[in-house]
């Protein structure tokens, strides 16, 4: 922004600078050429002055004196023409003069037609034409003949050109002096943008993270720019304040709710074998209802700790952490007479992450497998890297979920309506969705050949 913001202003200095720029030096070029032709207009009008008696009387030779010697001093061909064309005098030999009438008939014409010179266009450095200047010779009222000058113009043209050259050179100083203006200006009115910018950027994931959002309001910028930033304070401040009490009524709630479950738990335990045959069933019921519950309950208090773990991320080493869960939960695997599968590479792989999330991802990724694979059969874990990136792969062999149904499977609470018979509050992979992306990794569920889920979760390599 600031660049276009800096353009902006170049621009119209460009403008400004060439607005004024080409009217000076067209007249600084206009200037040049009324000089020279006011000043050749003077000698040749006295020529004209001084041709009168020669051609009256047909006296050429002192006249032709004249205009050698004004030749040898300024360069400036001078010829005198009578009436019918035929030199009469010129500042050149009498044998080889300087040009011919045909040279310039149309100015040779406008003179013996009795017309005054006028000025002639502009003089453009680029133009390296000479400049004629013819003056009738007027007798007694009668145009007696005409006067023709071929002056140089090098030199005008040269001080023309040097200061085409001033205004150029001046004008690139201006834009020069404006970019150094315009540049700490334009940085200082848009550096309240530039960190409000930052700031939303890193908002959601400080705030996401439990992290504070760093002030952008730091006194500096325009005050309109100023109150923004302050506004946006006050509103990070209150998203993140109101997601901090959020999670702690999470976590209040769920570890409030423990005792009492627990306590109904076990006075319905008491109940067994108290409980009339009638009734039985809904006693079996109740304490079902009561698991579901507690159930529920640790996994938003899972959710809570996941949700309070801190925001920086460190180094995990991947496949011993992987290890290490599989081998806590060989004897619910055992159990349930399946077996655990790893697959990794044999050097290191680590991981960005938070404390201790990788473990809480293992935990409710392999739970979900242990619950819906069937027995005799593998749950396959694959750590691989790729792209910079580590993966980690949880595969089962359950009944899976329905295409459709793998997109809304990391929402909170949701749960495939053919797995309503099994245990779980469907919690699970949408822990494992917000570690992954807290750790600026994702989560991608698949139906892999042979039936059951797959799990990817993809987390930056450090």
């Amino acid at each position: 922004m600031r660049v276009r913001v800096l353009g902006i202003v170049i621009s119209l200095v460009a403008l400004l600078v060439v607005g004024l720029g080409v009217p000076l030096a067209l007249s600084v070029a206009s200037r040049e050429q009324q000089l020279l032709f006011l000043d050749r207009l003077t000698d040749t009008s006295r020529y004209a002055s001084l041709a009168q008696r020669p051609l009256l009387e047909n006296q050429p030779t002192a006249l032709s004196d004249q205009l050698a010697g004004y030749h040898d001093v300024y360069s400036i061909d001078t010829v005198v023409f009578d009436q019918n064309r035929k030199i009469i005098a010129s500042s050149g030999p009498e044998d080889r003069p300087p040009f011919r009438a045909a040279d310039h008939a149309d100015q040779l014409d406008s003179a013996l037609g009795g017309k005054r010179p006028e000025s002639d266009t502009l003089l453009m450095p680029w133009d390296g034409g000479d400049l004629v200047i013819a003056e009738p010779v007027l007798a007694d009222g009668e145009v007696r003949g005409a006067v023709v000058t071929v002056s140089p113009t090098s030199r005008a043209r040269g001080r023309v050109l040097l200061w085409w050259v001033i205004i150029v050179v001046g004008g690139l100083l201006a834009l020069g002096l404006a970019v150094l203006v315009a540049w700490p200006v334009v940085a200082w009115t848009l550096r309240p943008v530039r960190r409000l910018d930052e700031a939303t950027g890193s908002l959601v994931a400080a705030v996401v993270r439990g992290q504070p959002v760093p002030a952008v309001d730091d006194g500096h910028g325009p005050s309109e720019l100023r109150h923004l930033s302050r506004s946006f304070d006050q509103m990070a401040a209150s998203v993140s304040d109101t997601l901090a009490a959020q999670r702690a009524f999470v976590a209040d709630a769920s570890h409030q709710l423990r005792n009492p479950l627990t306590a109904l738990r076990l006075r319905l335990g008491n109940l067994e074998g108290h409980v009339d045959a009638e009734e039985a069933e809904h006693h079996a019921a109740a304490m079902a209802e009561t698991d579901r519950l507690n159930q529920i309950v640790d996994d938003l208090l899972s959710m809570a700790r996941s949700e309070g773990l801190g925001g920086e991320l460190v180094p995990i080493d991947a496949i011993a952490t992987v290890s290490q869960r599989m081998t806590d939960w060989e004897a619910v695997a055992d159990s349930r007479h399946v077996s655990l599968v790893l697959t990794a590479p044999t050097p290191p792989v680590t991981a960005l992450a938070p404390p201790r999330s990788v473990e809480t991802m293992l935990d409710a990724l392999l739970d979900n497998a242990l619950k819906f694979t069937a027995e005799e059969t593998t749950v396959a874990v694959d750590v691989s890297t790729q792209d910079s990136r580590v993966r980690i792969t949880v595969r089962d062999h359950g009944p899976g979920l329905r295409p459709e149904e793998l997109e809304r499977a990391t929402d909170r609470f949701w749960r495939s309506g053919v797995h309503q018979n099994v245990t779980g509050s469907g919690l699970g992979l949408s822990i494992v969705r917000r570690l992954a992306e807290r750790a600026g990794g994702s989560v991608r569920l698949d139906l892999p050949d042979g039936g059951g889920l797959r799990v990817t979760v993809d987390l930056p390599a450090a």
